[in-house]
């Protein structure tokens, strides 16, 4: 099965949700949707899926114009935020009950409930009612529902954000090995881009209805096309920074000039926009190249083991992700350091022009 999103647009109450959308998923693989929260995720999956009809545009599956199929008559199957089962029933026959509608025979519904239930480690459970089950084991047995059909395309709606992080690392951790078993498309839609980054795949980042880049994840982290997807695919979003090459070097936040990274030297002369994740900012020099950069603090934010530092230079707002716990004051000032081959570098338009590992976009 191949799917295929044609220049689909929704409008809801004269409000668009999802803006001219082009994206074309293939058999047997694995789509994370990365956006932040109204980016126009669950609008994609439910046009997928044939719960809503596009405004526009149509949907293609193998070929053929699904756009006014509804769900029903699509092989199609997904999983929410809620864990939703059916309270009075067992945790055998709410996974098994797509089969029953279906008309399987007794032994086959058997056999594939209890391969499903081994997988996903609930085949201890069968006997017990969802309500007697943690957060996490009914999350496993809505999965299990709807592993069960051996759908062609299995939605998944951010089924883990609200289960605590053990239970994420979990389930995360398995589903890449359950889903590479299987020859389904798989669409996942997360706010998370290190839960992106772990399930691997392709990844589709939407902003405010848009699709913006689609690719290998990997792909899509290391080149970001545009500023956008820079501010999706970070968490924090990626610190972007006026900047300025010219024969005496490059400037980027105000203030001294630095010699530009070998993946920069072939930027012509000029303003750009200057891009370094948090997580590459460093309050203690890493290498004899690191880039000193004074600033002052603004506010630290505590989260786990790590401090965000949110920091201050002339015009400019840098975020510092620190590792440990570590107490910093309103107006401290702050030395950090930048390894410049961690730098971007965007034009005008927002476009990505140069970017780590690679020559810039202008080389020959």
């Amino acid at each position: 099965m191949t799917l295929s999103l044609d220049h689909v647009r929704k409008v809801v109450n004269g409000q668009p949700h999802i803006y001219d959308l082009s994206l074309t998923v293939k058999p047997g693989s694995f789509n994370v949707l990365l956006g932040l929260t109204l980016a126009g995720k669950t609008s994609t999956m439910r046009l997928m899926a044939g719960l809503d009809k596009p405004t526009s545009g149509r949907v293609v599956v193998n070929d053929r114009d699904v756009t006014g199929v509804p769900v029903q008559k699509r092989n199609v199957a997904m999983v929410y935020q809620q864990f939703i089962n059916y309270p009075a029933m067992t945790v055998f026959d709410n996974i098994a009950s797509p089969l029953k509608i279906a008309r399987i025979s007794k032994t086959e519904i058997r056999e594939r409930v209890h391969h499903e239930a081994e997988r996903l480690h609930i085949e201890h459970l069968l006997d017990r009612l969802p309500g007697e089950l943690s957060g996490g084991q009914q999350q496993r047995v809505a999965m299990a529902r709807a592993l069960v059909r051996d759908v062609e395309l299995l939605l998944m709606d951010e089924p883990l954000v609200n289960l605590d992080y053990k239970l994420r690392e979990e389930l995360r951790e398995e589903m890449s090995e359950i889903f590479r078993e299987r020859d389904s498309i798989v669409v996942y839609a997360t706010t998370d881009p290190m839960e992106a980054l772990t399930l691997g795949g392709n990844t589709a980042v939407l902003d405010r209805g848009r699709l913006v880049q689609y690719g290998a994840t990997p792909e899509v982290y290391h080149r970001p096309d545009s500023i956008p997807v820079t501010q999706v695919f970070s968490d924090p979003p990626m610190n972007i920074l006026d900047g300025d090459i010219s024969d005496d070097g490059l400037t980027f936040g105000g203030g001294e000039r630095f010699q530009p990274p070998d993946h920069f030297r072939d930027l012509p002369h000029g303003r750009y926009r200057i891009g370094i994740r948090p997580s590459h900012v460093k309050v203690n020099p890493q290498t004899d190249v690191d880039l000193p950069i004074e600033g002052n603090v603004d506010v630290a934010e505590v989260t786990g083991s790590e401090t965000f530092i949110h920091m201050r230079r002339g015009n400019s707002e840098w975020v510092v992700q620190d590792d440990g716990v570590h107490e910093y004051h309103l107006g401290d000032k702050l030395t950090v350091y930048v390894d410049p081959a961690h730098l971007f570098a965007f034009g005008d338009d927002d476009s990505l022009v140069a970017s780590p590992g690679a020559r810039s976009a202008h080389a020959a």
